[in-house]
C-alpha cells in the first residue's frame, strides 16, 4: 500500500499492541474487528520514531497500546490553572487527540500524530493512593487527550469517575470538547468529578477546532452532564483573537446564559492563547500557514503569549459579559502572565 493510501484509511484501522499485553487490551481491541494487529516490544519504537509528520500522521491515525511503565502523575503545568488547588497534578493515560485543533500544545509536544493509550489503569490508580496518604491531590486526567471522546471504545471516564467518589481526598478534572452519548450514563457522578467544558465562537470552532463538536452540541452535553449531577466548569480557553473578538466572545456567553443556568456552573476559567517556545517552534515549522501560529506574540519565560494589556483587553470582556448574568469574579479563575 502506498504512502497515499494509507493516509487515506480510516483512523485505527492498524493497532500497534505492546508483547505481554494482550489480554489487557482484548476489550478495546474488540472494537476493532477489522484492524491489522502489529505487535511491538515498546511502545516508543513506533510513537517516539524520529521524522515523523504529526499533520500527516494525524489523517490516518494509528491507535498503540501500551504498559505505562512509571512516571504516573505529574505537577501541574505552569501553562495552566491549579484553580486554587495546592496539589495540583496531571495524569497521561492517552497520549494525543482525535481532533485537531491548529493551536493545540500537543502537535509541539509530541513527535507524531498517532494516539497511545496505556492499557494499566490499575497502576495509576496505585500511584494516586500513595499519593493521597501524603495529603489531598487535585488531578487533571484529560490533559494529553480528550479523555471523553474516546469513552466508547476506553471507558476510562466511568473509571476515573468511580475511583473518585471512593476516595475523599481526591478531586479530578475531565476537560472535553465531546459530546454526549450513552456512555456517560455509566459514570459516577460525585462533587469529586469535575467535567469541564470548553467552549469557543462557532466561528472559531469551524476555523481552529476542526473536527470537534458544535458549540451547539457541546452545550446540549453540558446541560446533560449538569442534570446528571456533575460540577461542571466552563472553559474560555484560549479565547483567541477573531473578526470582532469582543461581540464573538460576548454572544457565545449569551447564547451559553439561554441553554443553561450560569448561576449553577462550578466556576469558569478564562485564558489567552500562550505556548511554550519550544512547542511552537515545531508547530511553526510543521504549519508554516497557520495564522494562529504565525502570530508575533510576545516570547516571555520560555513562552509566548499575547502582549498583556491586548490579554486583558480580551479576557476582561469576557467578565462584564457573565457580570450582566450574576457571575463574580469569586467564580472565575484567569490564567494571564504575571
Amino acid at each position: 500500500m502506498s504512502l497515499k493510501e494509507r493516509l487515506l484509511q480510516p483512523d485505527f484501522t492498524e493497532i500497534y499492541v505492546e508483547q505481554g499485553i494482550k489480554a489487557q487490551a482484548d476489550s478495546i481491541l474488540s472494537r476493532f474487528p477489522a484492524a491489522h494487529i502489529i505487535e511491538i516490544k515498546d511502545y516508543r519504537d513506533v510513537f517516539d520514531r524520529p521524522r515523523q509528520s504529526y499533520a500527516l500522521q494525524h489523517k490516518s491515525q494509528k491507535l498503540i497500546l501500551a504498559k505505562k511503565k512509571d512516571g504516573f502523575l505529574y505537577p501541574g503545568s505552569p501553562v495552566c490553572q491549579s484553580f486554587g488547588n495546592p496539589y495540583f497534578m496531571y495524569s497521561s493515560c492517552v497520549m494525543n487527540c482525535v481532533y485537531d485543533c491548529s493551536y493545540c500544545f500537543l502537535k509541539g509536544m509530541y513527535p507524531g500524530g498517532n494516539l497511545a493509550v496505556f492499557v494499566n489503569l490499575e497502576d495509576y490508580f496505585e500511584a494516586v493512593e500513595k499519593e493521597l496518604r501524603k495529603h489531598p491531590l487535585y488531578i487533571c486526567v484529560s490533559y494529553d487527550a480528550d479523555l471523553l471522546s474516546l469513552e466508547s471504545i476506553l471507558g476510562y471516564g466511568r473509571e476515573w469517575s468511580a475511583f473518585a467518589k471512593a476516595h475523599d481526598r481526591l478531586t479530578i478534572e475531565i476537560r472535553t470538547k465531546g459530546t454526549f452519548d450513552k456512555t456517560w450514563q455509566k459514570m459516577t457522578a460525585s462533587c469529586r468529578t469535575i467535567l469541564a467544558f470548553t467552549l469557543s465562537p462557532s466561528s472559531i470552532i469551524a476555523k481552529e477546532e476542526k473536527g470537534t463538536p458544535s458549540l451547539s452540541a457541546r452545550l446540549t452535553m453540558l446541560k446533560e452532564a449538569m442534570n446528571l449531577g456533575f460540577p461542571v466548569r466552563i472553559c474560555f480557553d484560549p479565547v483567541l483573537m477573531c473578526i470582532d473578538q469582543k461581540q464573538a466572545y460576548r454572544d457565545l456567553v449569551e447564547e451559553t446564559a439561554r441553554t443553561i443556568d450560569l448561576q449553577k456552573v462550578r466556576d469558569f476559567s478564562i485564558g489567552s492563547f500562550r505556548l511554550s517556545k519550544v512547542y511552537m517552534a515545531r508547530m511553526r515549522r510543521q504549519y508554516p500557514d497557520s495564522a494562529v501560529l504565525q502570530y508575533p506574540y510576545v516570547c516571555e519565560k520560555g513562552f509566548y503569549h499575547l502582549p498583556a494589556q491586548m490579554e486583558a483587553d480580551m479576557t476582561d470582556s469576557i467578565v462584564e459579559a457573565l457580570a450582566e448574568h450574576g457571575i463574580g469574579k469569586e467564580k472565575i479563575f484567569f490564567w494571564r502572565e504575571s
